[in-house]
């Protein structure tokens, strides 16, 4: 049995296929293909049945989907999500969405109280809060202005992939560990995690974690 993972909520993704380990808590990572960003609605299928063919996998092999699902590009995530959902239900197989806020938190060595950070634009963040404790929780997501990042409590230790980011949370005097952005092997083996304690969503449930509203919605609201 092989889980197939997507990432496509950044500039650019990656494809991950990874191996059910006989005792089914583990996995082994086969392969990782990069996608390119701009191009994930052309590329995505075709990559997803070239790397299944590789390996010499059938999509019937396939013992489940974990997806990233956010935050991130809402097109990018939308052509990931929509991949996912239409395979699963095709299939049968069950959904594990996993928050790149949370990826991040786990990427690093902090196991104290941690912010996950990632870059929103605009001068905005997009901010987790984490519980350690197994089963690993995020407590919250958000989207904070630089102004209400800096009125964070200093006893969390900032975690991310972002220089810049680092450098503005040191400047704060928060603790900062820096961290390589997520990949999809990363979101295969968390939500591996989920699929075994029975943290599925279905293929109608499965939706993208924007955190921030999209142009259209804002500015489709009325005027008061």
């Amino acid at each position: 049995m092989v889980l197939l993972a997507i990432d496509t909520s950044g500039k650019n993704g990656s494809l991950a296929l990874a191996r059910v380990m006989p005792s089914q808590s583990d996995l082994a990572i086969l392969d990782m293909v990069p996608l390119t960003g701009g191009t994930f609605s052309a590329e995505l299928v075709p990559q997803i049945a070239a790397l299944l063919e590789r390996y010499g996998f059938r999509k019937s092999d396939l013992a489940g989907f974990a997806v990233a699902s956010g935050p991130g590009s809402f097109t990018g995530l939308r052509v990931g999500l929509a991949a996912i959902k239409a395979l699963a239900e095709i299939l049968q197989k069950p959904i594990a969405a996993v928050s790149l806020l949370e990826a991040v938190a786990r990427s690093g060595r902090a196991r104290s109280s941690v912010l996950s950070v990632l870059d929103a634009g605009r001068g905005q963040f997009y901010v987790g809060t984490c519980d350690h404790t197994p089963p690993f929780r995020m407590k919250s997501e958000r989207l904070l202005s630089r102004e209400d990042f800096a009125a964070e409590s200093r006893d969390q230790v900032v975690v991310t992939p972002d220089a810049g980011i680092a450098e503005i949370a040191r400047a704060q005097g928060f603790k900062v560990e820096v961290v390589d952005y997520p990949a999809s092997t990363l979101i295969a083996r968390f939500g591996w995690e989920r699929i075994l304690r029975g943290e599925t969503v279905s293929p109608e449930e499965l939706e993208a974690n924007y955190i921030r509203r999209s142009d259209a919605e804002i500015f489709s609201m009325p005027k008061v």
